[in-house]
């Protein structure tokens, strides 16, 4: 088993800062190859602090705030506008980039594009489901409205 730090967030193993261990091949193959994850050691420390400093000001302060914050969020939907052929098929696929930006465009908070959640690629003119990760107790699930551009 190998003993890692999280410097990005791995759904289901865990959030930025965090030591976790796993299988030496997950680690050596997946993890650290693509800068998710740095190997553990005593000096290692410093940067957990700094990973979760920085966590912190990124993120929603309370559980108030985030509730808040869903709640306006999941009241209206969101348009996204892409180009789009004849049939209603996009040239290409929404991407969580994009919802971030027009949910911040119709008067929400910037919110992180890592925590959109995107079940089947966006591929098609007309609404969808998009669950957002706004606080570790609270998600939101809040229509996107993909028109045509």
């Amino acid at each position: 088993m190998a003993k890692l730090i999280l410097t990005h967030e791995v759904t289901g193993l865990g959030e930025p800062g965090d030591v976790v261990e796993v299988k030496d091949g997950y680690a050596r193959n997946f993890l650290v190859p693509r800068s998710l994850a740095t190997n553990w050691s005593k000096g290692a420390e410093k940067e957990i602090t700094a990973i979760r400093q920085a966590r912190k000001s990124r993120e929603i302060a309370s559980l108030d705030e985030a509730k808040a914050a869903r709640d306006s969020l999941q009241a209206k939907p969101v348009v996204v506008t892409a180009k789009a052929g004849d049939s209603g098929r996009l040239f290409g696929a929404v991407t969580t980039s994009e919802i971030a930006a027009a949910v911040k465009a119709t008067g929400g908070q910037s919110i992180d594009r890592r925590k959109i959640e995107i079940g089947q690629p966006i591929k098609s003119v007309g609404e969808y489901k998009v669950q957002l990760r706004m606080h570790p107790e609270v998600s939101a699930t809040i229509t996107v409205k993909v028109v045509a551009g």
